[in-house]
């Protein structure tokens, strides 16, 4: 079968692709194993980097500018935003596309093919949006959340060490945001670790940390449990979304930067410029920085990053090839670290241990 574009993986950046091409009269063809699977991660962006073609419908609640406590409380002036899952997956529709229930077993970009594990051969330009699957060695994100019947504020990170664990065990942090009206998802993360805490031990910490602040569980709620690489991915090839290497590596985010991405894979541009690409490798070195770091040092680094005016901060999360951005940035923060902390993150950064 011939087809203008074959997406392979309909997670949100290959159901995002394939919703756009369909819209513009392109012929489509979607593989995935479980096309019908609904999406249970929780999904939040920084309001300004979703594009305006995706509507208002598709979040669970206004943009709020969330609370980051690391050593000291921040307030980070940006609005950002949950998605509704269900709705986003819907607003992505797709209308006109040939959808396969299949497993993709081989699959060549260059040359324009694909073979599925029922024995189908399509033919056409190729995005593999299949995301980034785990390995030894691969730093990764984890987290144990619950959803509570309750009102509170948006926390993007807090740092503060009331869950039981000690200041020189791995860190993580309590991740707070409202899911819908008197809803709140309450989750211990681990940001990035090789390896990275387990949800057994996020679960313990996350259980105790809202004992402490007199939340009550019943052991009933909602749970989500996450785990996946922050590197992996590699751009070319035809690779999209984790896959392509639009997960950020020091925030585990790629959802709005596939959205954003869409239009341009379509069309079959890159998106991988030279600036682009030096912005990926500086984020490398910044997640080479974090993994190095003791876990006394985590909140000091992250009280320095978010002590930055908001449009460094802007740069250096979101600047898909905003080089000069992230160039300031990472130069502002190593000003404003340490001297202790500001060693350990020149020697990781550099790749010297």
């Amino acid at each position: 079968m011939r087809a203008e574009l074959i997406i392979c993986g309909l997670g949100p950046a290959g159901r995002a692709a394939a919703h756009r091409a369909a819209g513009r009269g392109m012929s489509v063809v979607a593989i995935d194993p479980h096309p019908e699977r609904t999406w249970t991660a929780t999904y939040a962006a920084w309001a300004d980097e979703v594009p305006e073609w995706v509507g208002d419908e598709v979040f669970a609640g206004d943009g709020v500018e969330p609370t980051v406590w690391a050593v000291g409380e921040h307030r980070v002036r940006r609005d950002y935003r949950v998605f509704d899952t269900a709705r986003l997956r819907q607003a992505l529709a797709l209308t006109g596309v040939t959808v396969c229930a299949d497993r993709v077993t081989h699959l060549d970009a260059r040359r324009g093919m694909v073979r599925t594990a029922g024995g189908r051969t399509f033919e056409g330009r190729v995005i593999d949006a299949r995301g980034v699957g785990r390995a030894r060695g691969r730093a990764e994100q984890t987290a144990y959340g619950v959803t509570v019947e309750a009102d509170g504020p948006c926390v993007f990170m807090d740092w503060r060490l009331d869950n039981g664990a000690g200041p020189d065990e791995p860190r993580s942090f309590l991740y707070t945001v409202p899911v819908g009206p008197g809803r709140m998802l309450y989750e211990e993360t681990c940001l990035v670790g090789r390896p990275a805490l387990t949800p057994e031990v996020l679960r313990t910490r996350l259980e105790h940390r809202l004992g402490q602040r007199g939340i009550a569980i019943g052991g009933t709620e909602p749970v989500e449990r996450v785990r996946f690489p922050v590197e992996g991915g590699q751009p070319g090839g035809g690779r999209f979304g984790a896959a392509g290497g639009l997960i950020h590596p020091a925030t585990g985010y790629s959802v709005a930067a596939s959205l954003a991405a869409a239009d341009t894979v379509v069309d079959g541009a890159s998106l991988w410029t030279p600036r682009a690409r030096a912005v990926a490798a500086l984020r490398r070195a910044g997640l080479r920085a974090l993994l190095a770091l003791p876990p006394r040092e985590v909140p000091v680094f992250f009280e320095a990053f978010f002590a930055l005016a908001p449009a460094r901060q802007r740069s250096y999360l979101s600047g898909h090839d905003d080089l000069t951005g992230t160039l300031a940035a990472m130069r502002a923060l190593f000003t404003e670290l340490p001297p202790r902390v500001r060693r350990t993150v020149a020697i990781s950064s550099l790749g010297l241990r």
